[in-house]
């Protein structure tokens, strides 16, 4: 029977680095931890910063710990449009080429990031024995389809990420979510060209190519 997978919002946040966070919060400074989120080891602090573009600005923005090796500020395609910035599609903790932005603390503090702000590929954290299951591997890119009251849609070039400390939980941006995730959502893997996976985008070229795969 296909694994049905947990689907979580994700909306927009800060990962740090622990020299930023010092910057803002002082030297030797800790996040404090207000609650655990569904992978283990992660956990939303009571810190926040707000976000700041050209055109526009998010304040009380959450931040995710524990720290990371860069700052990295996740968002929606509609967030970078009223920040006035390129949405820039990448897998978390890939920052070469991503746009910057300001952090600003409410004293006033502020800190430009040169790189880092960046729409995160909608991904399914899974463990080994998840992966197994459903014969897929680290890095895959899959369909996953959803079941929602009448709005049900597939999810496209979806990145399975597997690790041993993985929650099996798949998570879309707030525009991705809008479309049909509520609070009881799940999805299933789709298996499609005899089980392979396979990129959407890449389909629908061939398609208007006249090639078609069954």
């Amino acid at each position: 029977m296909p694994a049905k997978i947990p689907i979580e919002t994700s909306a927009r946040h800060i990962h740090m680095s622990r020299t930023d966070f010092e910057f803002f919060f002082g030297k030797g400074a800790e996040m404090t931890p207000l609650r655990e989120l569904s992978q283990p080891g992660q956990f939303l602090a009571a810190e926040r910063l707000s976000v700041l573009g050209p055109k526009g600005s998010f304040e009380n923005v959450a931040i995710l710990g524990p720290f990371r090796p860069a700052t990295q500020i996740e968002v929606s395609v509609t967030d970078t449009r009223q920040l006035g910035l390129p949405a820039v599609i990448r897998q978390s903790g890939d920052v070469d080429g991503t746009p910057g932005c300001v952090l600003r603390h409410t004293s006033g503090r502020s800190l430009e990031i040169p790189q880092g702000l960046m729409v995160a590929k909608r991904h399914i954290h899974m463990t080994p024995v998840d992966a197994l299951q459903m014969k897929v591997k680290d890095k895959d890119e899959v369909f996953v389809i959803t079941e929602s009251y009448e709005r049900s849609l597939i999810y496209a070039d979806v990145v399975v990420r597997v690790h041993p400390n993985f929650r099996l939980a798949m998570h879309v941006d707030t525009d991705e979510a809008n479309a049909f995730v509520n609070d009881h959502s799940f999805g299933t893997i789709l298996k499609l060209f005899d089980g392979s996976t396979y990129s959407l985008q890449q389909w629908a070229k061939e398609l208007q190519q006249g090639i078609v795969r069954y």
